[in-house]
């Protein structure tokens, strides 16, 4: 069915699709571009963990509202 000398070929016209796609005046492929370009996106994001900054001084913060509950 596909030889290996055409599985090039087939990633590059797929590859143009996803860049181009969205420049084609029919509705239907531009509409399939950007969602695929979309969907490509966020998987790719969510490969990687979102990284949450942490408060070096949260600890220090908390006793200072403990400390100052208790002194009122």
């Amino acid at each position: 069915m596909f030889s290996k000398a055409k599985f090039p070929l087939l990633i590059l016209l797929f590859l143009l699709f996803v860049l181009l796609g969205d420049r084609i005046p029919f509705k239907p492929v531009s509409n399939a571009s950007l969602q695929t370009r979309t969907t490509l996106n966020n998987f790719m994001l969510g490969l990687f963990p979102k990284k949450q900054p942490t408060n070096p001084y949260e600890r220090t913060e908390k006793a200072i509202e403990k400390q100052e509950q208790g002194a009122q």
